[in-house]
């Protein structure tokens, strides 16, 4: 398959948010209908990127596979198109969190990480449900409870909760900094 792309961006190596971040700054450089490809290791860039593409109004076209580099492909659209990019207003800090825990051992904590990042060490009890599996799983969630959302960074939590909230979930809150940073509780599913 030969995709004609006006700029390649290597982002390999990197981890969440960096690929988002050098996208951003790679696509302010662009005209309005050029494709940009990302080529990324992180096997987390399938979800983020495609994510961030659709809360900015820039056009993910697809992404590749081959061997251990994702090729992503993003259009920038037209400025008309394009959507400021928000955060997500409700948030808490990881502290918060980790005295939320203490108080409430049943506090919801929903992990957006990928799988081998949550083996690796998770907060006791969090459910594992990866960014780019949530708009299928979203039924194994309940929108009437309180739930906390938890990445690496904050950032893919971000996408998470912005994307649980116009499914009608109320109660929710984006951790942050999020894993990078936590010092509460570790819980690894590998016998490390």
């Amino acid at each position: 398959m030969n995709i004609q792309t006006h700029q390649i961006l290597d982002a390999k190596g990197l981890a969440c948010p960096m690929p988002i971040v050098r996208t951003k700054k790679a696509l302010e450089q662009m005209a309005s209908g050029q494709v940009l490809e990302i080529q990324a290791t992180d096997k987390g860039s399938l979800a983020d990127i495609r994510s961030w593409a659709k809360t900015t109004g820039h056009q993910y076209l697809g992404s590749t596979e081959e061997g251990e580099v994702l090729r992503h492909f993003i259009r920038k659209s037209d400025p008309s198109e394009v959507k400021e990019e928000r955060l997500f207003p409700h948030a808490a800090t990881n502290d918060e969190l980790e005295r939320c825990l203490r108080e409430k051992p049943q506090t919801n904590v929903l992990d957006v990480r990928e799988p081998a990042e949550y083996v690796f060490g998770h907060i006791p009890g969090a459910v594992s449900i990866p960014l780019g599996e949530l708009e299928q799983r979203i039924g194994e969630l309940d929108a009437h409870e309180e739930l906390y959302i938890v990445c690496r960074t904050g950032s893919r939590s971000d996408m998470a909760a912005q994307l649980l909230e116009r499914q009608g979930f109320k109660s929710i809150r984006n951790v942050l900094p999020g894993m990078s940073a936590w010092t509460g509780p570790l819980e690894k599913s590998v016998g490390i």
